[in-house]
């Protein structure tokens, strides 16, 4: 008698919904296939400290290999697709190869948006993976090295000019770590210029930074911003953005600095399906979080628009952990012949660092702010990173740090251009 064939199973990303769907379904007859363009996957809510020069890349990530090394009915594969053929449920690679599935898992993330403004990319750069932290930090510390350099006090004062685009999250701690690094990290390493003048401003286009949480932390945010020296602008979105600096309404800030944080747009994969996408490029799924017309394929992450009580699933690392599990579990019922369940997403609140001692928290109706919720977000986050080495060095850096302020991952890469 012959064996059962395996259930063959594609996942495209490597990020948190890939990784978790993978390593649930480590079962009997199913042979799973990640195939992701980075041998890592990335702890993406620290990338911030990697920009910042307050860790190194090897703390916030792990070898996709390694991590799935137990796993033995998972292949990794680094490699980028080009092409689905959901007809043949086949998805082609840039190298030639052509896998064949009997599921398929879209979870490739997201990329940055300009909100039809591409040409600022060059000059205001975004925050998604390791080569972009690495490439802002180079960004940050040569805007001090060339300000030390400079004779002209307005070209001098370009250079100590630094603006953060968006006030969500990621801009939060963008703006908050770089004022630190200004007024404390930096203190004393420069003959020629005083780091602590350096001026760091924060844009919202909206009302108030932290939209998403309550207005009375977004407040609270504000003010430890501004105790930071972070100067906060909002109600007025940035019209034009160049080598020179920006454009806030009618006022054009010399700047040689910009760094984006205003907005994503889903991974251009979800474009190789024959699927309704929304806006932001993400594909609309149903339920159970498969694609309309083709229960075999399935998105999750940031990838996907998922509507829950009238709003949308935020794309957040943990809604992202929660789809992958569900996908696992709906590929389960399926080859078992069952009707899936819906997907529902568990909001277990939001955080948020500002800076030294400065954070906030909120929890359902249960909100903290300073250092109570630092020190929460503190524990949070050393508790989610994957692997015991990561959390020991993250814990010792964040340590060092605390008692010292410095940052000793100030090495410029990549040469000596911002």
């Amino acid at each position: 008698m012959n064996a059962p064939s395996r259930t063959e199973i594609v996942i495209v990303g490597g990020g948190f919904a890939g990784l978790w769907a993978t390593r649930a379904l480590a079962g009997d007859n199913i042979r799973i296939t990640l195939i992701d363009r980075r041998n890592h996957h990335l702890f993406q809510p620290l990338l911030y400290q990697v920009a910042t020069a307050g860790l190194s890349s090897p703390d916030i990530a792990a070898p996709l290999r390694h991590i799935l090394r137990r796993q033995r009915n998972v292949e990794v594969r680094l490699g980028e697709v080009t092409g689905i053929d959901a007809a043949a449920r086949t998805v082609a690679l840039a190298d030639g190869d052509v896998l064949a599935y009997d599921y398929l898992l879209l979870a490739s993330g997201a990329t940055h948006a300009y909100f039809g403004h591409d040409e600022w990319s060059g000059d205001a750069p975004g925050l998604k993976t390791l080569d972009d932290a690495l490439a802002i930090r180079r960004r940050l510390l040569i805007a001090f090295e060339r300000a030390e350099a400079c004779d002209d006090p307005a070209e001098r004062a370009a250079w100590l000019n630094f603006a953060v685009v968006g006030g969500g999250p990621t801009g939060v701690e963008l703006a908050g770590t770089l004022a630190e690094i200004a007024r404390h990290t930096l203190k004393r390493e420069f003959r020629r210029i005083d780091p602590s003048q350096a001026r760091v401003r924060l844009i919202e286009a909206g009302p108030r930074v932290l939209a998403s949480f309550p207005e009375s932390l977004s407040e609270k945010a504000r003010r430890q911003l501004e105790k930071l020296g972070v100067e906060v602008a909002t109600g007025t979105p940035v019209s034009a953005i160049d080598a020179r600096g920006y454009t806030l309404g009618d006022t054009f800030v010399p700047a040689r600095t910009v760094l984006w944080a205003a907005g994503v747009a889903a991974s251009p994969l979800g474009a190789l399906l024959d699927a309704q996408r929304d806006r932001a490029g993400r594909v609309l799924v149903e339920p159970d979080l498969s694609v309309a017309g083709h229960p075999e394929i399935f998105v999750a992450g940031d990838l996907a628009s998922v509507q829950q009580n009238g709003k949308p699933v935020p794309g957040v690392a943990p809604a992202a952990k929660q789809m992958g599990s569900h996908v696992a579990r709906a590929i389960r019922s399926r080859i078992a012949g069952r009707a899936p369940p819906a997907f529902r997403y568990r909001d277990f609140g939001n955080l948020a660092t500002i800076g030294r001692m400065a954070a906030v928290v909120d929890l359902h109706g249960f909100k903290l702010s300073g250092l109570l919720a630092w020190w929460f977000w503190l524990a949070a986050h050393v508790f989610f990173l994957i692997g015991f080495r990561n959390r020991l060095i993250v814990l010792i850096n964040w340590a060092w740090a605390y008692w010292s302020y410095q940052r000793h991952a100030r090495i410029i890469l990549g040469g000596d251009k911002p």
